[in-house]
């Protein structure tokens, strides 16, 4: 492969915490970004523009929770017609103009992302005067965070596994604000240098306010089955930790890469800190099968350590995606009784009840997908338990990571942690894990079932280097080609727009 770098044409724009008003950043003139970093407001304002970006669609606000990694790990049908224009992607074409066009500018978000958070990283150090309290680390914390979150999805992305090869260049760790070239890092190095910025932002974010006994997980309504604390802090910037880069969300990123890169020790032990913490209690069955809207709760929103808020996501998910019909995006329902075991052990199941509905197309039955599914009152968080919100980790992943990483040394605490989440969806069959390969098929079918529709599942067969599992029961062996996207044209590459 020949050596690549990357140059950074440094235009963006960031949003104030009201997304109010827009500020552009341009390298060539001191001007703007003087004015932006010359407050703690300021500060805030861009880490907030940070997490905005990262919330359009090109990125988490649809491609990379419902789009393009959930059509690859199999686990859509699409219409005869393709009106997302999905279809080749399905069948892992990269060649495809559509695809090309998604994959460059999921590129070049997450990019954006990363050039912004070091934006802030690079002009905080020599102002901790302005900050009050613990806010300075807070933003430092949490820009770290966000520069290690999004280069280690461009590697899941661009590189291969580092169980196949972690000693091949894959793409650039950018950690400066500058026009000058990054050269390519190796899957080694990349992971390094996210672990790196992740242990820092740990060390940074002990300060965090969702540590405290006094902050309580809970739902942003009066109706909460338990005191919620999040909304009580007088400072708004201080409110909602979960919908930031908080504490236990780097602690479960960490566990998270640390699992990638082959090292459960380590994943193990930043695993157990977020189960130990008990800050996150499992969502009660009442608020998730209640039929009332405003009483409903479809995430398992108090087990999200991390969530990307996502303002029009009732629309563009539900709208354009998923409809009650078969003209986008659904699942057979014969596929949809397969995935979740209906038939065997999964005949409890809560999450095949409530996230698909049973539409009738001529003679025959799909399952329409309602896992985000807002009631009719509008877009505002009042309409359900819950802010409209994609998943960005979860309490369940945690104890499936803790799973596989305990399973060497003692298979039953393993059972036992996969069993705690089974129990949580009404899952009452202990799970059978009495050999490796068990284990690895119940980890894949729960992480099927569980982050359906929020792009973590062609991740896991990535890392496992293992075939993915079609519709009807098809398998698409493990490939390079497959779990390898090609990397952005040299126009993109090098920057340019």
């Amino acid at each position: 492969m020949k050596k690549l770098t990357i140059v950074l044409i440094l235009f963006t724009a960031l949003s104030t915490l009201s997304c109010s008003k827009w500020l552009d950043i341009q390298p060539e003139s001191e001007i703007d970004k003087s004015v932006l970093f010359s407050t703690e407001d300021g500060f805030k304002e861009a880490l907030i523009g940070v997490y905005t970006r990262c919330a359009k669609d090109d990125l988490y606000g649809k491609e990379l929770t419902i789009g393009t990694p959930e059509v690859l790990a199999q686990n859509y049908a699409l219409s005869s017609n393709d009106p997302l224009r999905y279809q080749q992607t399905k069948l892992f074409k990269y060649n495809d103009g559509n695809f090309i066009g998604r994959k460059d500018n999921i590129w070049k978000g997450l990019y954006n992302g990363i050039v912004n958070a070091n934006l802030i990283l690079g002009e905080i150090e020599p102002k901790k005067q302005l900050f009050t309290g613990s806010n300075y680390q807070l933003i430092k914390g949490e820009s770290l965070a966000l520069r290690a979150y999004l280069h280690f999805d461009a590697l899941r992305l661009f590189g291969p596994a580092p169980a196949v090869n972690d000693k091949i260049e894959a793409i650039p760790y950018v950690t400066t604000y500058s026009n000058k070239s990054t050269k390519l890092s190796t899957v080694s190095q990349l992971l390094d240098s996210v672990i790196r910025d992740l242990e820092e932002a740990k060390e940074l974010l002990k300060v965090d306010p969702i540590r405290l006994k006094s902050y309580v997980v809970g739902y942003p309504t009066v109706g909460d089955t338990l005191k919620n604390s999040e909304l009580q802090d007088k400072s708004l910037f201080l409110q909602n930790r979960r919908h930031r880069l908080n504490y236990y969300a780097v602690c479960g990123l960490l566990a998270r890469t640390y699992l990638y890169k082959g090292d459960k020790i380590k994943a193990l032990l930043s695993a157990r800190e977020v189960i130990d913490a008990k800050k996150f209690p499992w969502t009660n069955a009442t608020d998730f099968l209640a039929v009332d809207a405003d009483k409903k709760d479809r995430v398992f929103y108090k087990e999200l350590l991390f969530a990307w808020y996502i303002p029009a996501m009732n629309s563009s998910y539900n709208n354009d995606w998923f409809q009650d019909n078969n003209s986008a995006i659904y699942l057979d329902q014969d596929e949809a009784k397969t995935i979740y075991e209906v038939a065997g052990a999964g005949g409890g199941d809560m999450r095949y009840t409530q996230w698909f509905g049973t539409v009738s197309v001529g003679n025959s039955f799909i399952s329409s997908i309602h896992k985000y599914r807002r009631n009719t009152l509008g877009d505002s968080f009042a309409a359900n338990l819950h802010y409209l919100v994609a998943p960005g980790i979860r309490l369940s992943e945690i104890y499936y990571i803790a799973a596989e990483c305990s399973y060497e040394t003692s298979p039953a605490q393993a059972a036992a942690w996969l069993d705690e989440v089974r129990e949580h969806r009404g899952i009452g069959q202990k799970v059978d894990i009495s050999t490796n390969a068990k284990l690895r098929s119940e980890l894949l079918k729960e992480y099927r079932k569980e982050m359906f529709a929020e792009g973590q599942l062609f991740f896991a067969y990535k890392r496992l280097n293992l075939p993915i599992i079609g519709q009807q029961g098809t398998t698409i062996p493990a490939s390079q080609q497959i779990y390898v996207w090609p990397l952005p044209d040299d126009e993109i590459i090098y920057g340019q727009r």
